[in-house]
């Protein structure tokens, strides 16, 4: 007699461009002073395969080139080894099976990989499960995996786009948060998704220090921080109506505020190779551009109407790679 076939799950969900606001999603602000980001999802995805059989957990990353095998009936505890996934196996146990995951970016992008990942990772495991949840269930539960069961300190704007793909104005009131759809015209994102180029500069290197020193200056009320989270919080309102009106010079000009508010958290957030890219790009007609994510490094992009591929060659001989910006106005999804 043959053996049943072993069940399959996928899903996958995109990453994301953040436009504005960035980092007032992020406890305490979010909690006190409310954040808002804008931010759209683009084509490049995170994935999580589940597959059970056996009698053992077989946790392998494709992208950190590493496995562990756990018997089957083992609570997976963190030990520094795929903790994210482990952590999606307390949260959703689905006993003996082999979770295997892949991300289409790379490590440290500032592109909201760990969320996007977050929200794959649940939607996979809860299906196994017999689970049905909603994009915005999805999207609260993998804040819940990332915060309270892997213990990783940030905000919730990953996991909600990723949930929910598309151009998105986010209201952060926590523990609430409010989805408002952008409406943009089509032939206007056609033209934005051709004017940005988007480029690694290597790993982030933004760390959990890096983001207690931001929490503890703005506890203290430090006024140039507290000035700088509410000077993004104000962008994100404006860069809301700039993509509504379809007006790609404001557009542009608003990512430059937001990334001069973004530099006055912490004297890190901006690297030598991000000073030189910029500098680079600026020349080669760029008209404004941000960090994606955190800062310290991973990605930035630039707004270059009519100029995208020389300020791609620009960046290029700056030492960035170039990577791909497809809106995606699908979010998580199961295959």
């Amino acid at each position: 007699m043959n053996a049943p076939a072993a069940q399959v799950t996928t899903a996958s969900a995109p990453v994301r461009l953040d436009f504005a606001g960035g980092w007032t999603d992020v406890p305490p602000f979010s909690a006190t002073e409310g954040g808002a980001v804008v931010a759209a999802a683009i084509g490049l995805r995170t994935h999580a395969r589940v597959i059970c059989s056996g009698s053992d957990l077989r946790l392998v990353s494709e992208d950190l080139d590493d496995e562990l095998t756990l018997p089957g009936n083992a609570t997976p505890v963190p030990d520094g080894r795929l903790d994210l996934l482990k952590a999606a196996l307390r949260l959703h146990p689905v006993g003996p099976c082999t979770l295997t995951t892949r991300s289409e970016v790379p490590p440290g992008s500032g592109l909201g990989s760990s969320g996007s990942l977050d929200v794959a990772l649940v939607a996979a495991l809860s299906a196994v499960r017999g689970m049905r949840r909603s994009a915005t269930e999805l999207a609260e539960e993998g804040c819940r995996l990332e915060r309270d069961e892997a213990g990783i300190a940030g905000g919730k704007q990953d996991q909600f786009m990723a949930a929910l793909g598309g151009f998105q104005a986010l209201a952060f009131a926590d523990p609430d948060v409010s989805v408002t759809p952008l409406a943009i015209d089509p032939a206007f994102a056609e033209e934005l998704e051709r004017s940005i180029v988007l480029c690694y500069t290597g790993m982030s290197r933004i760390s959990g220090r890096t983001i207690a020193r931001v929490i503890a200056a703005f506890e203290r009320r430090d006024p140039k921080v507290v000035r700088a989270l509410h000077g993004m919080k104000e962008i994100a309102l404006q860069m809301a109506d700039a993509l509504r009106g379809s007006d790609l010079a404001r557009v542009a000009r608003l990512l430059g505020h937001n990334w001069a508010h973004q530099q006055q958290l912490d004297p890190a957030m901006r690297t030598a190779d991000m000073e030189r890219l910029e500098s680079a790009v600026t020349q080669a007609g760029a008209l404004g551009g941000k960090a994606a994510g955190s800062g310290a490094g991973g990605c930035m992009f630039f707004v270059a109407p009519g100029r995208a591929t020389a300020v791609a060659q620009a960046a290029r001989a700056a030492g960035a790679s170039l990577l791909p910006v497809t809106w995606s106005r699908e979010g998580v999804l199961l295959c």
